[in-house]
């Protein structure tokens, strides 16, 4: 799937997170930046121990304030240490846990935020262009596949086609989950002529 907006272009494609090229990877963090938990936890693998260092060390700086390392909807910076030859940066981005039931309840303003929050990150970075990035908050997080397939669509095609240019050419949405594929396709038929943006997936 591909749709050009105002902007640049958003895609889903297939395949695994790590192995993509691009100026910037997200990986879906807890809030503790624990990176122990399915795609965040591939992407720390990759990228070496320099990484748990890293966040180790956002960790206890955080702590002197009494502050959660990186609390949902934020995000982190960090090198991308051993997948340097993949990507300039990695964007550790924390989205709701829906198994948590405080974070569960107010997830469709949540997930919507955590995406703003995130944009607002890639304007301040002047070397990115093209995002390597899963669809936050549907793997471990567990967010109802169909309602988040509308929702990230929505909100994506609605920054990349919106009045002020995010400075991002390429949003690429990895998807390696068959189920949350077949949703993503679904939402986009039903949703198609109302969505930001037009249909680019045969060019």
């Amino acid at each position: 799937m591909a749709r050009t907006c105002r902007w640049g272009v958003v895609r889903v494609i297939g395949g695994e997170l790590h192995l993509q090229e691009a100026d910037v990877v997200i990986t879906p963090a807890n809030n503790r930046l624990s990176g122990r938990e399915g795609l965040d936890a591939q992407i720390h693998k990759a990228a070496g121990d320099e990484l748990r260092d890293f966040c180790t060390a956002v960790r206890v700086e955080q702590r002197k304030l009494n502050l959660p390392p990186c609390p949902v909807t934020t995000n982190v910076v960090s090198n991308s240490f051993n997948l340097k030859e993949r990507f300039k940066h990695i964007i550790h981005v924390v989205s709701p846990d829906c198994r948590r039931p405080n974070q569960d309840e107010t997830r469709r303003e949540l997930l919507p935020q955590t995406y703003h929050h995130l944009f607002d990150t890639l304007k301040g970075m002047k070397d990115v262009s093209v995002v390597m990035a899963p669809p936050l908050s549907m793997g471990v997080f567990a967010y109802p596949h169909r309602e988040g397939a509308r929702l990230t669509l929505e909100t994506l095609l609605g920054i990349m086609d919106g009045e002020e240019d995010p400075g991002i050419k390429e949003y690429n949405i990895v998807v390696k989950e068959r189920n949350f594929i077949n949703n993503m396709r679904t939402v986009y038929r039903e949703s198609n002529d109302l969505l930001p943006g037009i249909d680019t997936t045969m060019e």
